[in-house]
């Protein structure tokens, strides 16, 4: 007994509109030589800091706030100890807290601020 299957070629084009090129957000009163660290992967802040100092910064300052300080840290870490192999120096790490919150619902939230500075 043989049977016959139709093997039909699955190929499908999967069409992609053509990219728009990505508006920059504009950052308010952030500086320019500051990162952010939220709740996005750790690449993502590696990327953003490698590209600053490839850009050809001289100095960076990476800020973070509650559960996001070990997060900052660990970002630092990875890009100079993987990506910058002792080329980057830490200069000053400054910890400090901040209110948020409504009159009577206020709390208080640790920051870090790490400064790098490029060696050449």
């Amino acid at each position: 007994m043989s049977e016959k299957t139709e093997h039909k070629s699955e190929h499908r084009s999967e069409y992609r509109p053509p990219r728009e090129p990505r508006e920059e957000r504009p950052r308010g009163n952030i500086p320019p030589d500051t990162v952010f660290i939220g709740k996005k992967p750790l690449m993502a802040y590696a990327t953003a800091v490698m590209m600053h100092f490839n850009a050809g910064a001289k100095h960076l300052t990476v800020k973070a706030r509650g559960k996001s300080i070990s997060h900052a840290v660990d970002v630092v870490e990875v890009v100079r100890r993987r990506f910058f192999q002792g080329k980057l120096n830490i200069k000053e790490v400054k910890i400090a807290s901040e209110t948020l919150g409504e009159e009577g619902e206020t709390r208080n939230v640790s920051t870090i601020e790490i400064i790098l500075d490029r060696m050449d």
